[in-house]
């Protein structure tokens, strides 16, 4: 759930949503972390200006630990290719 609203969300901000590809790696039960890798340009949109885009989608996405018990960590990549 968490992965799929942040894929169709960064693929609405950046230039090129061919290239926006989301995983999500189990840590343990309470703990998960999710990886946005976008293309180079694109992930200044995904950071936003002082960080504050990439800190408004891990409030967000902290308020489904109150659904799921598990707790999230989200990361922006640049894509290497």
């Amino acid at each position: 759930m968490i992965e799929k609203f942040l894929e169709e969300f960064a693929k609405l901000v950046v230039d090129n949503p061919d290239l926006v590809r989301v995983e999500k790696k189990d840590i343990d039960d309470t703990f998960c972390e999710v990886t946005i890798t976008a293309d180079k340009a694109d992930t200044g949109k995904l950071i936003g200006k002082d960080g504050k885009m990439i800190n408004s989608l891990k409030t967000l996405i902290s308020g489904c630990k109150a659904k799921d018990g598990k707790s999230y960590r989200v990361t922006v990549k640049a894509n290497d290719e």
